[in-house]
């Protein structure tokens, strides 16, 4: 692919329309004459007004011009006196009712014809063509351009041989149909010879008609964010393929219990306190001494339960085999 089609004419069709909308199988060659010679007046006339783009509209012997220009004031001139004396050359070039639009341009910066032509102007007046590139391909990245490249090709800087160098950013898929790519070329006219100055700007991709994302559908209908799934919400497994666990998954696997499943349930209490009821929830279910404190009791035998002293209930019993000890435990051990 030697990239000798238009980026414009490419995409005719998909997501550009036909710069001159009409048909006539039999006077095609007269029409098609009449629309050579409307742009090259508009051109000659309007050189300096920058003008971008001139679209052309014939139905029921009418012409309706619609001129795209960043300098509104210029082509319509005081009072409209210029856009009457416009309209009047081309009734006269035409012989049809002539009807003339004038479209401002908004954003210069992401028209590549007017980007060409700024970078054009500047090489006629002697500026270096690099910086003159890199200037046009700044401005147009920080108006929020999805990229652009710009190329020059000629007696760059007088040199004896012609040559041809661009700059390129961000991203320019010309075979790729969806992106809206502008095109510009124009020729700056120096006094070593023509420079050729070629610009595409990327405006973003152009979706088909009635097309809708997910996402925009559920903003629409009023649905919050989507509740993360369990898969989503756990951890992430590493390159490795090892899946990480957290620090209670690792000690419940190596059968010692939970850090928060023994202080469940627990009523607060000060550092290094261990009551006979956490000592006792501690103690495995079967075991003597849980039996043991079960057992109820009647008359003085409950009083001198409820008055042992504190160092009979600070006598924990033994973690069983495999079980780690708390950090209480270890506390009041110490």
């Amino acid at each position: 692919m030697g990239q000798k089609i238009h980026p414009e004419g490419f995409r005719v069709g998909y997501i550009h329309d036909w710069k001159s909308t009409w048909f006539n199988e039999r006077e095609f060659a007269d029409y098609l004459f009449e629309d050579i010679a409307i742009r090259d007046h508009i051109q000659r006339k309007l050189a300096h007004a920058g003008l971008s783009d001139i679209r052309i509209v014939k139905q029921r012997g009418e012409v309706t011009v619609d001129i795209h220009t960043a300098r509104p004031g210029i082509v319509i001139g005081k009072s409209g006196s210029e856009v009457d004396a416009l309209r009047r050359d081309l009734h006269r070039l035409t012989n049809k009712p002539v009807k003339v639009n004038i479209r401002e341009i908004k954003r210069p910066e992401l028209d590549a014809m007017l980007v060409a032509q700024s970078i054009a102007e500047q090489l006629q007046n002697r500026v270096a063509f690099r910086r003159a590139m890199k200037r046009a391909l700044t401005s147009a990245m920080r108006s929020g351009a999805k990229g652009v490249k710009v190329q020059v090709s000629g007696r760059l800087g007088g040199a004896e041989m012609a040559r041809t160098e661009g700059y390129s950013d961000g991203r320019v898929p010309l075979h790729t149909l969806r992106p809206d790519i502008d095109h510009g070329f124009v020729e700056a006219r120096t006094t070593t010879g023509r420079i050729g100055v070629k610009c595409w700007i990327n405006k973003g991709e152009v979706m088909p008609e009635g097309y809708r994302s997910g996402q925009i559908e559920d903003q629409e209908e009023g649905l919050g964010p989507r509740a993360p799934s369990a898969r989503s919400a756990g951890p992430r497994t590493p390159r490795d393929g090892r899946e990480r666990r957290p620090a209670g998954d690792a000690r419940r696997a190596h059968g010692a219990p939970s850090r928060q499943a023994d202080q469940a349930g627990a009523p607060p209490r000060a550092k290094g306190d261990v009551t006979s009821e956490s000592a006792s929830a501690r103690t495995p279910a079967g075991t003597p001494e849980r039996d043991a404190e079960n057992v109820p009791t009647q008359g003085t035998e409950g009083t001198a339960a409820d008055g042992a002293t504190g160092s009979d209930r600070s006598e924990a019993p033994e973690a069983p085999a495999g079980e780690e000890p708390s950090t209480e435990e270890r506390d009041s051990q110490q």
